[in-house]
């Protein structure tokens, strides 16, 4: 099981926690929500639980609660701009169906 950011991300996440002057690193999971069931949500850490699976890249760490992980296993996060737009696309080997607005996914 893995959770990997490439080297864009990870440098996004390193540049976002200097800006705040604290975080350990980025915690990725999903919710319910919106047409297709699943939608990913992020934020960053201050403190980690001792649930959660840790993982690394570049030097970034990101946590995963249990009860995400099934879901988001082999993720690769990226970060893109395109024009004025910037954010994270998930590259995620166990989505079988994206909603039309692209705000959620099936498993």
């Amino acid at each position: 099981m893995a959770i990997t950011l490439t080297e864009k991300a990870a440098k996004h996440v390193n540049r976002y926690i200097e800006r705040r002057g604290k975080g350990l690193g980025l915690r990725f999971g999903v919710r319910t929500t919106g047409c297709s069931g699943l939608a990913y949500k992020l934020e960053y850490v201050d403190e980690a639980a001792d649930e959660d699976n840790v993982f690394e890249s570049f030097g970034v760490k990101v946590f995963v609660d249990p009860k995400s992980l099934p879901y988001i296993d082999g993720t690769e996060l990226d970060f893109a701009r395109e024009g004025l737009n910037e954010g994270f696309r998930f590259n995620n080997p166990n989505v079988k169906d994206n909603c039309g607005c692209g705000e959620s996914f099936r498993i």
